[in-house]
């Protein structure tokens, strides 16, 4: 029977990710021979070439592209074995990785960790933040056990719940003509430039959702990357843009950001938490789930109270 080593399986896994046995080893602590003897080993095992070392940047072979999808699932199946464990015997140490889109993940996630530490004070916690395709890919390749997000993903490998919803505004610059006139029509934005997300984002698909439903969809328009950059943006004049109504709390308090009412307005949109149906929570993951549901309301929400829209919560 072919033996299949965990630890050498470990350092392909890791050439594969840094592009190569000099970076492998870095990340390792290990000496470049030493990991290439190792991934040559597991070759000789497997009796198959599992790394293209040809070209100047190595890459996996097609047998090789196999073996990395295996092997996340083989190392997933580790850290499931390692918390049933650690469940049994009670143990309340560990590291808790979360995930969150981009404003759930700057603008809900600390909070939420925050409160969690107050209740398991050994628990290390980590926040991982990206986009909606970046956060959905990393957690169905197993590399995250939850996330919060924001939009309802599609892929039926996940279970998710909703935990709030939350609104896009429309934001321009204090000192735009539209600002402070009261409701604004679609047709009024007509002439306007509007700043959109980055593709993968899912604030982007409802941004584009948006100008189609406004017949908007010919206007003038700009990518930009993130929330933050966006809010500069739309500060500094270059246009307007809709965006997560707890994203730009601070801003629209401080004036540096007007809202502008539109009539009729977006709908609001739900927050979820996700995970992968066919995985094991660990303790902490399972704790944190249990903290997510409680929720009510999103953390400090001063802006959503104020506009009267209630319970409000989170954006990608």
């Amino acid at each position: 029977m072919t033996q299949l080593n965990l630890h050498r399986l470990s350092i392909f896994m890791t050439v594969v990710e840094t592009g190569g046995f000099s970076a492998a080893a870095q990340k390792l602590y290990m000496s470049q021979p030493s990991v290439s003897n190792h991934v040559r080993n597991l070759e000789q095992s497997l009796q198959t070439t599992l790394i293209d070392r040809s070209g100047p940047r190595i890459r996996p072979t097609a047998e090789g592209e196999v073996l990395v999808e295996y092997a996340r699932r083989v190392f997933l199946l580790t850290e499931e074995a390692v918390a049933a464990i650690r469940e049994v015997s009670g143990v309340q140490t560990g590291r808790l990785e979360v995930g969150g889109t981009t404003t759930v993940g700057t603008y809900l996630l600390p909070h939420l960790l925050a409160r969690f530490r107050d209740r398991h004070h050994n628990i290390e916690c980590d926040i991982v933040v990206g986009n909606n395709g970046q956060i959905m890919k990393r957690l169905l390749d197993g590399e995250l056990g939850l996330a919060i997000v924001a939009g309802q993903p599609g892929a039926p490998q996940l279970k998710t719940e909703t935990v709030l919803d939350e609104r896009l505004l429309l934001v321009a610059a204090p000192g735009h003509p539209l600002a402070n006139t009261g409701t604004v029509a679609p047709a009024d934005l007509a002439g306007e430039r509007f700043l959109l997300r980055e593709p993968g984002s899912q604030t982007r698909d409802l941004q584009e959702a948006a100008l189609i439903g406004w017949d908007l969809d010919d206007m003038a328009k700009a990518d930009m990357w993130g929330p933050e950059t966006i809010k500069q943006s739309v500060a500094a004049g270059l246009g307007i843009s809709l965006i997560s109504e707890h994203a730009i709390d601070a801003e629209v308090r401080d004036g540096r950001l007007a809202v502008l009412e539109v009539h009729p307005p977006l709908r609001s949109r739900p927050v979820v938490v996700a995970y992968r149906r066919d995985r094991l929570l660990s303790p902490a993951e399972r704790a944190f789930l249990g903290l997510v549901r409680g929720l009510r309301t999103w953390p400090g929400a001063g802006l959503a109270a104020e506009t009267g829209t209630g319970p409000v919560s989170g954006d990608e």
